[in-house]
């Protein structure tokens, strides 16, 4: 630990990480409902004669026997974040094992068996963690999505060396003598001693992008993106399994044991002396290894639906999952209910759900065209729905079926397409080139030549023939297709120019910005700030939703903002939300509907705050 502590100790006066340590409570839930996501598995650990598997929806407790005992689920036993690597381990600020684990956006969760602690940094970037590595002398190795390698020693946070400072940590492996440091796109690092080696492309590393690292007498295994790279006493051996992207690596002593992307598992053999590939074996049928462990003289492979078993000859079995969710994915991007009732999922990439009203059968689509989903707005009349994709618009009829999918060929001004309004009789289409008018007459479009502030459009708004257009460069006003003004920082009180939502208010609009947050424009041209929702935050695309008595802004990393039309007051609600990025919203039925970037829940609104 000398080698550690010494290099910690060198740059620990002027960088100390502040940060908090303190019991975990259960939010007072304001009364949301989970609506059942897939329970997407991450990591596992044997801890106190449990199982434990965790993932982005929370921690889940299993007997020896595989039966689920307890669920501790992000947003309400859990700080809501996304949960990642465990390990088992005794830190010096603790008497008693306990089992740790990594959070995406909330530091490092210690479970005693009982209950939660959490170590918890101030700054967002330190808290943002990819792995873990307990150290014998009780000590924490924190990797993390920007601040490189942080060291926890149970009184406080430091970088461990300016060397493994400021990059993207995928993997950790080692101990006090040896440390290996996986990143995203520098290839594996070196540390010992002191000093620090790398290893890229450069020095025969199959890929700079590392996912796995295992040690095994005498070796370092690397997985990377296009092989695996075996180090010998600090020296690249050999590349085995070239061009498999090694996710999880578990050394069983001749062989090694590859969990792949989308090839399954591989089990390669190591007695080869030739410094040349070795061939990849034939996969079982095991998509997106997770991790690779072995507990009790048996082997265990976790992948994104589940945990397997290595039967003796017979093959790898699915031996824990979780099973009966309504909605295909978790990350969520937009949502509406149409004149049935039945609610409308748009996922970042897994196409789109539609939820029968009364917890039927939900039906799921996802094609070529109906993939990456941006927005869902009902047709005028009931008459159909609108899907604006990165593809197209699609047009669905009333019983959930695509009937027309529309892109640059039919009009379209560019095919990716961020917002759609029902407008004059047509349709107006927001695109990242221009607005395009489509109606009975045909397709007409604008973009900045025409006077359109940018051509980027996010969000458009619509009061009569009023039309606004939320852009990257401002707010341009449109009547009928006419331009007859446009807002930025420049020219008016607005505070940022990147422009994500616009909702009609009464006789005012709520603008929301990437940045600035949300401020309102009057009917005189005039931008108001507020004091509680006016700030260094942003407002994700079109997570914006105006009903008789609130207005509702989903924000990226900040919860859920509410406004109180009655005293014009804006609250932030966290507690019981899956996750604090607010990625879409819906209402009806006196139900608001709250997607976010770990899972949707709904909430009576009038019980909100």
């Amino acid at each position: 630990m000398q080698a550690l502590r010494g290099a910690s100790e060198q740059v620990a006066a002027e960088k100390y990480i502040r940060f908090t340590v303190h019991n975990v409570e259960p939010g007072a839930n304001p009364g949301f409902e989970w609506i059942s996501a897939p329970a997407v598995f991450s990591s596992a650990a044997r801890f106190q004669d449990k199982l434990y598997l965790c993932g982005p929806a929370g921690l889940f407790e299993y007997s020896a026997r595989g039966a689920l005992l307890k669920q501790y689920l992000a947003g309400r036993e859990l700080p809501p974040s996304p949960l990642g690597s465990m390990a088992q381990a005794t830190l010096t600020d603790s008497r008693q094992p306990e089992l740790l684990i990594a959070t995406a956006s909330e530091g490092v969760l210690a479970f005693n068996g009982h209950a939660f602690r959490q170590i918890r940094p101030e700054d967002a970037a330190a808290r943002s963690v990819t792995t873990i590595l307990p150290m014998a002398s009780g000590s924490l190795l924190i990797g993390t999505q920007k601040k490189g390698v942080l060291v926890y020693d149970g009184h406080q946070i430091t970088p461990l060396h300016s060397t493994l400072a400021n990059m993207h940590v995928t993997a950790l492996a080692g101990d006090e003598s040896e440390l290996w440091v996986g990143t995203l796109d520098r290839g594996v690092l070196r540390f010992h001693a002191g000093q620090t080696d790398s290893f890229g492309e450069a020095e025969g590393l199959p890929d700079a992008q590392v996912h796995s690292i295992a040690m095994a007498e005498g070796s370092v295994y690397v997985g990377t993106s296009a092989g695996v790279a075996e180090f010998r006493d600090g020296k690249l051996r050999r590349v085995l399994a070239q061009g498999a992207l090694a996710r999880a690596l578990l050394p069983l002593g001749a062989r090694l044991l590859i969990g792949t992307m989308d090839e399954g598992i591989a089990d390669v053999p190591l007695a080869q002396n030739r410094v040349t590939p070795v061939r990849l074996r034939a996969s079982v049928d095991i998509d997106e290894t997770q991790q690779l462990f072995d507990a009790e003289d048996t082997v265990f492979a976790l992948a994104k639906d589940g945990l397997y078993e290595l039967g003796h000859g017979a093959g790898w079995r699915r031996v824990l999952a979780l099973e009966g969710a309504q909605l295909t994915d978790r990350n969520i991007s937009a949502l509406s209910v149409d004149p049935e009732g039945r609610l409308w999922v748009g996922y970042f990439d897994r196409g789109l759900d539609i939820l029968a009203p009364h917890g039927g059968r939900t039906q799921h689509v996802e094609n070529e065209r109906a993939f990456c989903i941006n927005r869902i707005v009902p047709r005028l009349g009931g008459d159909g729905t609108y899907v604006a994709t990165a593809n197209g618009l699609l047009l669905f009829d009333n019983g959930g079926n695509e009937q027309q999918a529309l892109q640059r060929s039919d009009g379209l001004i560019a095919d990716h397409v961020t917002d759609v309004v029902p407008y004059r009789g047509g349709i107006a289409v927001a695109t990242p080139a221009g607005l395009t008018f489509l109606d009975a007459s045909g397709a007409r479009s604008l973009y900045a030549f025409h006077g359109l502030v940018n051509n980027h459009v996010y969000a458009l708004g619509v009061v009569g023939d009023r039309l606004m257009a939320g852009t990257l460069g401002g707010l341009t006003v449109l009547d009928g297709e006419k331009i007859v003004g446009s807002y930025t920082t420049a020219t008016s009180e607005l505070k940022h120019n990147w422009i994500t939502a616009v909702v009609p208010v009464g006789n005012e609009w709520m603008i929301g910005t990437y940045g600035s947050g949300i401020m309102s424009l009057d009917a005189s041209g005039h931008f108001q700030p507020f004091d509680a929702a006016t700030g260094k935050f942003e407002v994700n695309p079109n997570a914006m939703l105006a009903t008789a008595k609130h207005v509702f802004a989903g924000t990226l990393g900040h919860g859920l903002y509410v406004y109180s039309r009655e005293s014009r007051r804006w609250t932030v609600v966290r507690d019981g939300l899956p996750s604090n990025s607010v990625t879409a919203l819906a209402a009806s039925g006196g139900y608001l509907y709250v997607g976010t970037d770990n899972g949707l829940v709904r909430i009576v609104e009038q019980n909100l705050p």
